[in-house]
């Protein structure tokens, strides 16, 4: 049996060491003490609040929070010792309050469990992390609306099963991707708020038989509300699971978009060109220009949805109330907030940069016969049952394939033996500018439209 330091924070009850593979295999200490700030945070409220319940004195009040304001200093300037012996972040900061200060350090503890401090220690660093996130989606918006201002009347082809469909406006499909992180947006202001309760005080998991005063700790803290339910207090990790179904949604989106920039890179579509600081090449084809951060974000997006899986796997069979599998929580709710936020700042600096190549997108949006809809809707103006008018318009595109011929590009006769009530004015609707400018309502591709999009989205971004 190995003879390393048995952890003098429960070693009482205990004969022999714990094993020194066991201390190794059980210890969180390596990832978990990223929560340093936030569980000294919670540390320095807490002993607060013990003072004004009576329970320290201010002189150890004072004691403990300079012991730990000194302890913080030594953690950014890298200069503290880790101990995996001592297992996890709360217990190296204690027992390094306890060398500071004395047995004052030991009195810390009183009224918790580390039970109830890693809780509070997750929803303080999740809190923060939420509102760095929301930061970077903004930031991200911000470049979406000044290139679909930029674009508004640049013509592209929209698609539905990678089919050219309809023109659209290159502003409009950007103001698309904006409507997404706005809803992502959305939902994790929604998810912080029920991140922003406070476990602190329920203790182990029954609360403690110490006067303390959770309103003074919430207040002190920043949350909104005190958990109800001590049981609950300690055993919930639903607000991580939240998080990571609202960051798997974030990073569904930033996929779809990464696979529209690597399609639309390619020399097949051409359409836009990213700076080479966003690209990289090959090591055997000196022609190669990569789209590496898009195809990056569209493969990291497979780590968040493994965390979301993870952690709804790891909950689904735990009893009330706090369990070591909860160890296991932070690791993947590390990773799905560091992938989604640095995902986030690549495209958030990426995106301003896009150049598209007007010229090529607009061939694209000539060749398909994307106009198509829009001769039968004027066959329609004209007092045909639209399904007449759809047959009609499929019998010229079908003759538009054999003659190699856009529809823009017959004659006035070639259209005509399709119906004679087609005239003159057809050609006015079967431009690329006349398409786009017709869809002229809320939500439509009229660059009129895409501008006053604009203008709403500025106004939302202002409110925020």
């Amino acid at each position: 049996m190995s003879s390393e330091k048995t952890n003098q924070s429960w070693g009482g009850r205990f004969s022999e060491p714990v094993d020194a593979f066991v201390a190794r295999f059980t210890a969180s200490v390596d990832f978990d003490k990223r929560l340093y700030r936030h569980d000294i945070m919670g540390s320095i409220a807490h002993a607060t609040m013990l003072e004004q319940a009576g329970v320290l004195t201010a002189a150890e009040r004072d004691a403990i929070i300079d012991g730990l304001t000194q302890i913080q200093a030594e953690i950014e300037a890298g200069q503290f010792d880790w101990r995996v012996d001592l297992e996890d972040v709360h217990m190296n900061i204690e027992a390094r309050l306890t060398d500071r200060i004395g047995i004052t350090g030991k009195k810390l503890h009183t009224g918790r469990s580390r039970n109830d401090q890693v809780a509070t220690d997750i929803r303080l660093w999740l809190r923060d992390e939420i509102d760095v996130i929301l930061g970077e989606i903004s930031r991200l918006q911000e470049g979406l609306l000044a290139q679909a201002e930029q674009h508004a009347e640049v013509i592209m082809p929209g698609f539905t099963h990678l089919q050219t469909a309809q023109p659209v406006s290159f502003g409009h499909h950007l103001l698309a991707w904006f409507e997404m992180l706005s809803r992502d947006y959305e939902r994790l202001v929604d998810c912080r708020k029920r991140v922003n309760r406070m476990p602190l005080g329920s203790a182990a998991l029954a609360g403690t038989t110490y006067p303390i005063q959770r309103e003074i700790t919430c207040r002190l803290l920043g949350f909104e509300a005190i958990g109800g339910n001590s049981l609950d207090g300690v055993s919930d990790r639903d607000f991580a699971i939240e998080f990571c179904a609202a960051a798997s949604l974030a990073m569904m989106h930033l996929s779809r978009f990464s696979e529209e920039l690597v399609l639309w890179t390619s020399a097949q579509f051409n359409f836009i060109e990213l700076p080479d600081r966003f690209c990289t090449g090959s090591s055997i084809m000196p022609q190669k220009k990569n789209p590496d951060v898009p195809e990056l974000v569209r493969g990291k997006s497979g780590r968040v949805f493994g965390a979301l899986t993870g952690l709804l796997t790891l909950m689904k069979g735990q009893p009330l109330a706090y369990n070591k599998d909860n160890q296991e929580d932070k690791e993947p709710l590390f990773d799905a907030a560091d992938t989604l936020h640095d995902s986030l700042r690549a495209f958030a600096d990426m995106v301003p940069a896009i150049r598209p190549r007007v010229e090529v997108m607009r061939e694209a949006a000539r060749r398909g016969f994307s106009t198509a809809t829009d001769l039968a809707d004027y066959l329609v103006r004209k007092g045909l049952p639209f399904r007449d008018c759809h047959e009609i318009v499929g019998h010229a595109v079908k003759y538009g394939v054999q003659t190699g011929k856009d529809l823009a590009e017959m004659s006035l006769d070639e259209l005509r033996q399709f119906s004679d009530q087609i005239d003159a004015d057809v050609f006015a609707v079967l431009t690329l500018e006349g398409s786009v400018n017709a869809r002229d309502h809320i939500g439509g591709t009229a660059p009129a439209q895409v501008r006053a999009a604009v203008a709403r989205g500025r106004e939302l971004l202002a409110a925020r």
